[in-house]
């Protein structure tokens, strides 16, 4: 190699470390590239998440003329299995592979469940909508049939992703931890919006066969993308295997017993939980709040999406850098729960001045104090697991997550269509008889809700004296600065 492209490459490896978020989170036992090839598989969730809840939300609905309250079932049902990623993980903490692997076995069967359910999702749909040659077809068969896939998809994608974060816990070294996360959930944003922007261009003129295409053509890119993400990342042992000498497993209550015994486990679920809750119902209301209320275009609402994932991605990046110099997590959680309360009062109060500005600034806080809290939560979560059980504390934390995400969005419509019918008839007076009520009291109920998440996490942050930062700051990178304050705190 000459001198001028050695050069080139020390030069753009340099802006590498300095500007890609979380690519010092790379080690020599665990390189770069792997590390990025091992978050594929969050890609591979945050489309399928985009296509759930996203796309097939409007096509259903709208192309389909599915309805609604049929739609918001199938929509519901992947969260049926988000409890039991606690047990997933805990047998991937405790399995006996005649392959050796650990890990590995649930991350492809994960993987197998998700390509099943959307490989019979499309032709599911079209029986259930009735159309063409579907309408002869028993109704039975179209809705036990997109039931089944909407489940085996939720299975599946909840299956990969609380094993495949518990395999990058076990690579990583600890003090990496909190890069590698927010490595594996920048990853999972930029796999929402890369394929959020490709499902509407290629159903801008919708037809059933281009929906079939579509879907089938996500379960293959699951498959791919899974499997090069799984590529030679975990060790074969093969004295884990089928031949080495059987040892009693520990049942999962025993397992859970053990694991809320420490360290205010349950205080620190409940803290998740409650904060997730806080950080979610406004998820299916931001939009038609800008449309509805500020009477924004589609396209400017749209916009909103874009900018709470700026602001999450943001959060993870700054949350990432001060938690690296070993700032506590569940510091940076209630910073987060912080910025979220005024960020909630802008949305609030963006009605009433009838500013669109006010808003978006609101939404983009909204999702940097998101960024800030699930950072904290999940890092917290993955430092203080005991290494044999890094799966149960991971699974427990995304079951909760995961749980309390779903309650939220669906608590938040019916709240909103509550009060504000109650309103409409003019129950809290004239000055709240507007359609803003409905919207505002979710929101209000969010600031509680995160005023109690500030209760419940700052009995977890870790006792001790604030240090003084006493290195100057002249000369000094304000960002390294703001992270050293943190750091020392």
């Amino acid at each position: 190699m000459n001198r001028v492209s050695l050069k080139l490459m020390q030069t753009w490896a340099s802006y590498g470390t300095r500007f890609l978020p979380f690519a010092d989170a790379a080690t020599p036992d665990l390189p770069l590239g792997r590390l990025l090839r091992l978050s594929l598989f969050q890609i591979s969730v945050g489309m399928a998440l985009v296509l759930l809840i996203g796309t097939l939300n409007r096509v259903m609905i709208v192309e389909l003329e599915v309805p609604a309250s049929l739609v918001g079932i199938m929509l519901a049902l992947p969260l049926l299995f988000a409890p039991f990623r606690a047990v997933i993980g805990f047998r991937s903490d405790n399995h006996r592979s005649v392959l050796g692997w650990k890990r590995v076995p649930f991350i492809w069967q994960g993987t197998m469940v998700q390509f099943g359910g959307l490989a019979i999702m499309p032709f599911a749909l079209l029986v259930l909508s009735g159309a063409g040659e579907a309408a002869n077809a028993p109704i039975w068969v179209g809705r036990l049939g997109a039931g089944l896939a909407f489940l085996l998809v939720g299975a599946g994608l909840h299956t990969t992703q609380t094993i495949g974060l518990a395999l990058a816990t076990d690579l990583a070294p600890v003090e990496s931890h909190p890069k590698v996360v927010g490595l594996m959930y920048v990853m999972l944003l930029i796999g929402m919006i890369l394929s959020a922007l490709f499902f509407g261009a290629m159903l801008v003129n919708f037809t059933p066969a281009r929906l079939v295409q579509v879907i089938q053509g996500c379960a293959l890119a699951t498959m791919v993308l899974n499997v090069i993400a799984l590529w030679k990342q975990e060790a074969r042992r093969p004295q884990r295997g089928a031949a080495a000498p059987v040892v009693s497993e520990p049942s999962f209550s025993d397992s859970w017993r053990q694991f809320t015994r420490g360290d205010l486990a349950l205080r620190r679920l409940a803290a998740v939980g409650i904060g997730t809750m806080a950080f979610s119902m406004e998820d299916v209301l931001l939009e038609p709040y800008g449309g509805q209320i500020l009477h924004l275009s589609v396209g400017s609402t749209t916009k909103l999406t874009a900018t709470l994932a700026i602001g999450g991605l943001l959060g993870f990046g700054l949350a990432s850098r001060i938690l690296s110099r070993g700032a506590d997590p569940f510091r940076m959680a209630c910073a987060g729960a912080a910025v979220g309360i005024p960020a909630f009062l802008l949305v609030i109060c963006a009605a009433p001045a009838y500013s669109p500005l006010m808003f978006a600034l609101g939404t983009f806080l909204i999702g940097f104090g998101g960024g800030l809290f699930g950072h904290g939560t999940l890092t917290a979560t993955m430092n203080l697991a005991p290494v044999d059980q890094r799966g149960l504390a991971l699974g427990a934390w995304g079951a909760v997550q995961a749980t309390a995400a779903g309650i939220a969005v669906g608590m938040s419509g019916v709240i909103r269509d509550v009060v504000g019918g109650m309103a409409a008839q003019g129950r809290f007076g004239a000055a709240l008889a507007g359609p803003a009520t409905g919207y505002s009291a979710v929101y209000a109920l969010e600031i509680l809700l995160l005023i109690t998440t500030l209760i419940a996490t700052v009995p977890l942050i870790q006792g001790g004296r604030l240090q003084p930062v006493t290195t100057t700051l002249v000369g000094r990178d304000p960002l390294d600065t703001l992270v050293e304050f943190y750091a020392n705190r």
